[in-house]
């Protein structure tokens, strides 16, 4: 990497989790701030819970079931990553998580066709929700995020590269509302102190609050 390349941030989402949106939001904010660039990747609560479905709040898991609603958002963003390249995924995710979470028009087929439209993109690729044309694409990503973290998260997992040129991950940050300016600097820089820190595992306190998108 020269001097004067940005150093790339690998983020995994999935566009239903308005948690993972929050931060995604931060992690935009991050751009403007460090000289970092994003690459975006499509992980899927769906995947990660299939085996475990019957230890979920059945709504919950109802819509992780196949045919459910989960389904659709990750399968439709991986063909447009296939058929139009990475550089659309970016995009798409800001369309479709603007309108499930900041409009809370919800994970809809309506809410998922407009977002293609939003984002510029071929209004067809919305037939591919109900499809299982690109899922071993789509599991392969997911795979290539929740391996650098563990079973046990969730939904956003973020890559660096490390000092010694290895990556470092780590699931998260949660936080509301997303921080702008110099707060999403701080953020970062102290995300990424105690990543680095061999050894570490874990910060935590229980959420009182829910996603707040009164700033994006």
């Amino acid at each position: 990497m020269s001097q004067t390349a940005k150093t790339p941030v690998d983020f995994w989402f999935d566009p239903i989790c308005p948690w993972a949106w929050m931060t995604s939001r931060w992690m935009l904010e991050v751009e403007k701030v460090r000289d970092v660039e994003v690459r975006w990747h499509v992980m899927s609560l769906a995947v990660l819970n299939e085996d475990r479905l019957d230890e979920l709040p059945e709504q919950y898991a109802e819509n992780m079931r196949p045919g459910g609603k989960s389904w659709g958002p990750v399968r439709v963003v991986t063909a447009a990553r296939e058929l139009h390249g990475d550089e659309v995924v970016g995009r798409l995710y800001t369309a479709l998580g603007t309108r499930f979470h900041n409009e809370g028009l919800g994970v809809t087929r309506d809410s998922i066709a407009a977002a293609l439209k939003d984002a510029g993109l071929p209004a067809e690729l919305i037939d591919y929700a109900d499809q299982d044309t690109y899922d071993l694409q789509l599991r392969a990503s997911h795979k290539e995020g929740i391996e650098k973290v563990g079973q046990d998260v969730g939904t956003p997992v973020i890559a660096v590269p490390g000092a010694d040129g290895e990556q470092i991950a780590f699931f998260g940050p949660v936080v509301t509302p997303a921080p702008q300016g110099e707060a999403a600097a701080k953020l970062w820089d102290g995300t990424l102190l105690v990543a680095a820190t061999p050894g570490f595992y874990e910060i935590k306190r229980s959420r009182t609050v829910g996603p707040d998108f009164s700033n994006l």
